[in-house]
């Protein structure tokens, strides 16, 4: 092992164990009936270098739901499928606001402010789904996740899934009204099917960490020289998760870490340090905007101790 892999695995397990310590963990997300079953001490760090180095601690083999984390890989299928007019329907400006708010669909006629609020990603799986059916789409979905991460046994909570789809009032309000100004195609039943299906897959931090890194390192999977996206396309999706990765708190976490991230209700963060690492993140107690307490708070100590910010050191 290098100096400089036996340094992050230090680092890394140095993390997990002041993680453990910490009283102030948040609140785990209690309006969907499965994540408030989640205990609140569970904490797992992975990072994955160029080489396929993985440095890992506490639960990092724990499946969990990745919520909004799927919205990444969503949006890489979409941007695969219709190029840059995904723009012309979901815009890439920070919100501001809550990630289910409906004021903004409102003021701005139908259109998403970015593909990372709930709404936004409605619109992207819409895009998606046109000419398949549901169960296509969601395979289609599957099929990439398991691809960028190289591991076939990535499946959907079906749990996860029925609870959402019972609790979802919001987000059928979301889907209804976006319907109405015609910015989605197919029915919004089987948009929303498949968009509480991609939300409730479960990954350990190890499978997210593996999926993520074909963002740092320009498209390409660099163990395996597989390309998923041009070095441009993954350029951009880096920007989008900087500005709008973690809703009203991707200031923060933009001002504190200083990495490009995606953050889920579940509990989990995936960020990407350009060129160095792919680093997935669980911690399932919440902030107020809905994003792990503790997970920023590890990437925050992650970025610093290794110099990884992109605003530089």
């Amino acid at each position: 092992m290098s100096r400089s892999v036996s340094n992050l695995t230090t680092i890394v397990k140095e993390i997990a164990d002041e993680m453990a310590q910490r009283p102030d963990r948040g609140e785990v997300a209690n309006y969907i009936p499965e994540l408030a079953n989640v205990h609140n001490k569970r904490f797992g760090l992975v990072v994955v270098d160029g080489a396929g180095n993985v440095a890992s601690a506490g639960d990092s083999e724990m499946p969990f739901s990745i919520q909004s984390i799927s919205k990444v890989f969503t949006l890489t299928l979409a941007l695969g499928l219709v190029g840059d007019k995904l723009w012309q329907r979901v815009g890439r400006e920070p919100s501001g606001s809550p990630f289910n708010s409906i004021v903004q669909l409102e003021y701005e006629r139908g259109k998403p402010r970015n593909p990372f609020i709930n709404a936004g990603a409605i619109a992207v799986t819409d895009v998606i789904l046109s000419g398949h059916q549901p169960r296509e789409a969601l395979g289609e979905i599957l099929r990439f996740m398991r691809f960028v991460a190289d591991d076939p046994s990535i499946a959907i909570d079906e749990s996860v899934a029925a609870s959402e789809q019972r609790t979802g009032f919001r987000n059928i309000a979301l889907a209804n009204y976006m319907k109405s100004f015609g910015v989605l195609d197919n029915p919004v039943n089987h948009v929303l099917g498949v968009y509480f299906h991609h939300c409730a897959i479960a990954m350990s931090c190890r499978q997210l960490a593996m999926a993520g890194r074909y963002l740092a390192w320009s498209g390409v999977n660099p163990s395996t020289g597989h390309s998923a996206v041009s070095a441009e396309r993954a350029r951009r999706i880096n920007a989008v998760m900087l500005t709008c990765g973690h809703y009203d708190g991707s200031g923060e976490f933009a001002f504190r870490v200083g990495l490009p991230g995606k953050s889920g209700v579940g509990g989990g963060v995936l960020a990407v340090a350009p060129g160095k690492a792919s680093i997935a993140v669980w911690s399932p107690g919440l902030d107020v905007h809905g994003n792990s307490h503790l997970g920023r708070v590890a990437l925050e100590a992650l970025s610093k101790r290794m110099g990884w910010s992109i605003f530089g050191v």
